[in-house]
């Protein structure tokens, strides 16, 4: 199977639909597929539901996305750097589903895993549990949460070998793995591409068996947060 293409637009082909649900990785803005996203969105592709830790900021990431109107429901954990996101969810004119950030990845991993659902004690007694099936385990209350089935995964990760297999850097190893697993179809963009071989197994985090398509991308590296003292 050919998986390594040579551009994100490429990558992308036949995958996208209107009203889609993709799964993206990243964490604040390490990690964050830049390359496919700026894709889907010369693309076009519309009424998009996004399971994310975050969007971004107004200007990368899914932000971009945020602005051309083409994300409808946001699946994230935190959501307080993007300004457009925070406007359209106050209007009404975005939908949001609140997941703690520990619940969300495990969400993903399920699904990666073919696992339907499964109960958790992390949001008992507050809003995340209204609507959803409660059960007591050991005299303890947990609630039910689903896994997640994506139709397309993106992700971002540091090296690969030909045949897919990942390792990724630091931060951008949170989401990434389990946000691959739980699509359809992975396409996965990275910072180098190595002969099959030349990776010590011991150092994959994620398995090539999981990823379909695979682009070299050329990242910027922002700083979200830029903390400064006087000289």
């Amino acid at each position: 199977m050919k998986k390594i293409y040579e551009t994100a637009e490429s990558a992308l082909e036949g995958l996208l639909f209107d009203g889609m649900f993709i799964a993206a990785g990243g964490f604040g803005l390490c990690g964050i597929p830049e390359n496919l996203i700026e894709a889907i969105k010369t693309a076009g592709t519309k009424d998009l539901t996004f399971a994310s830790n975050n969007a971004g900021v107004d200007e990368f990431g899914i932000g971009i996305l945020l602005q051309t109107h083409q994300v409808k429901k946001m699946i994230s954990s935190y959501v307080g750097e993007n300004a457009e996101f925070m406007r359209q969810y106050l209007s009404g004119e975005l939908e949001l589903e609140f997941a703690p950030q520990g619940t969300l990845a495990e969400r993903m991993r399920a699904g990666g895993c073919g696992i339907p659902g499964f109960y958790t004690k992390t949001g008992v007694g507050t809003v995340i549990a209204d609507g959803k099936d409660h059960k007591e385990f050991n005299g303890e209350t947990f609630i039910l949460e689903e896994g997640i089935f994506a139709d397309l995964s993106i992700v971002k990760a540091w090296k690969a070998d030909e045949t897919g297999n990942l390792i990724f850097r630091k931060t951008a190893r949170n989401f990434n793995p389990p946000a691959a697993m739980c699509g359809k179809v992975c396409v996965a963009e990275v910072e180098e591409i190595v002969p099959t071989g030349s990776l010590d197994p011991d150092h994959i985090h994620l398995p090539g068996i999981y990823v379909n398509r695979l682009i070299k991308g050329d990242h910027e590296k922002r700083i979200e947060q830029r903390t400064t003292r006087a000289a």
